[in-house]
């Protein structure tokens, strides 16, 4: 697995908000479905055919966001939620495998970033990206998408 820091522009985004407990995960593909049928509601998008999946990560829940790029955020639909995630600094990889594998890439990811001097930002979002050209891969259980864990502090290796 390749695993690099980059720098991720501001991205506006709009979309669908999911709170719950770890072991509630598995209605998160419900909000994906969701999105999709729900995605020409949404006003200004970018010519970018992604679904980009923020998400905070805590001890015991989690939020997770399905969302679309926009341009601009206004006529936020309802049910949605728009914001804009800021300019930062992520260790990036991207998942290729099953559904099960899930956890042993981002716990490769966790493992380089502590090698190579790296401590995960708490306070900011990690993102998942899903492009359309992977749908047919995700949809099969074969999943194949960006993630993106943002870091305190960007250190030259």
């Amino acid at each position: 697995m390749d695993v690099q820091v980059v720098e991720k522009n501001e991205i506006k985004v709009v979309g669908i908000s999911w709170n719950g407990t770890y072991a509630q995960t598995n209605s998160i593909p419900e909000i994906f479905t969701e999105m999709e049928a729900r995605i020409n509601e949404v006003a200004n998008q970018t010519r970018e055919s992604v679904l980009i999946a923020p998400f905070h990560s805590r001890e015991t829940e989690f939020t997770y966001y399905v969302t679309t790029p926009v341009e601009k955020i206004e006529d936020v639909p309802e049910g949605m939620i728009g914001f804009t995630i800021p300019r930062k600094n992520y260790v990036f990889a991207t998942h290729k495998g099953r559904s099960e594998e899930v956890e042993n890439t981002y716990l490769q990811m966790f493992k380089w970033m502590k090698e190579y001097g790296y401590e995960l930002d708490q306070h900011a979002l990690s993102l998942e990206i899903y492009k359309e050209e992977h749908k047919p891969f995700n949809s099969t259980g074969h999943l194949h998408y960006d993630i993106y864990l943002p870091v305190k502090k960007y250190k030259e290796i």
